[in-house]
């Protein structure tokens, strides 16, 4: 079995000859910057568990369990920073070399590290943004925590009467069509796959890798646990992401 150091030089031997690199990132990259992934203690989605689309939509009761699980996730996220994983793939952006990042991430980090907003391609929306439910306008997160902190339980649209939550996906909620779009637009050109902190086990987001492996293209898998495509995968590092990726980059 490699150690650490080994598995490293593979993977920078595959990434020396990249100059297209799409990076697929889930929540095991934004760990170390205090954002519990949903299966991690202390995580919030452990005592309340995440609310469907459908129940949002249809039942008063469980909007109210949305925004109050809301509000300690909004703390976590709205105070975490980028770690080293986020500032290492923005070196390889600033070398020219990385094509985009497609995350499954709703945090805003790799922008906030430095990755242009248009190279990043967010399946489950965004947490920084508001959004109607019915007409699908957008406004301030910001506004709208601060009517929920005010005692609104159910707040609405004051253009439509619609529902307001944040942009980000639920539960039984479709992945839009245009970002999914252009991520398999950009797994179709890219010539290297990273996949970052990502168990790959949620639907299309799992998919992407395999239209990459269909082409031939390498893929780096560096996650804590097992996924479903480690025995396809070039090189796989069993590590935390803050750890390999700026060793691995500084490599390349």
């Amino acid at each position: 079995m490699l150690n650490l150091q080994e598995q490293l030089h593979d993977a920078a031997e595959f990434m020396q000859g990249a100059k297209q690199i799409v990076t697929l990132t889930g929540a095991g990259i934004s760990t170390e910057s205090g954002i519990p992934d949903f299966r991690s203690p202390g995580s919030t989605w452990r005592t309340n568990p995440p609310v469907s689309y459908q129940a949002f939509i249809n039942d008063a009761e469980s909007r109210r369990k949305y925004w109050e699980t809301r509000k300690s996730l909004y703390g976590q996220v709205s105070t975490a920073r980028p770690n080293a994983a986020h500032q290492a793939l923005a070196t390889l952006q600033n070398r020219g070399v990385l094509l985009g990042v497609i995350t499954q991430n709703f945090d805003g980090l790799h922008q906030d590290a430095g990755i242009l907003p248009e190279h990043v391609v967010e399946l489950h929306g965004t947490s920084r943004l508001a959004a109607c439910t019915r007409c699908g306008a957008r406004s301030s997160m910001t506004t709208l925590q601060q009517r929920i902190d005010s005692g609104e339980i159910d707040p609405q649209c004051e253009r439509c009467g619609g529902f307001l939550k944040a942009a980000t996906i639920l539960f039984g909620q479709r992945v839009p069509e245009e970002e999914l779009t252009q991520a398999r637009e950009m797994i179709d050109v890219c010539d290297l796959l990273l996949v970052v902190g990502s168990s790959l086990k949620v639907t299309p987001a799992a998919t992407l890798p395999r239209l990459a492996l269909t082409r031939n293209v390498p893929l780096i898998i560096v996650n804590m646990e097992a996924t479903s495509l480690d025995s396809r995968a070039d090189v796989v590092i069993h590590e935390k992401a803050g750890l390999v990726l700026p060793s691995l980059v500084a490599m390349v």
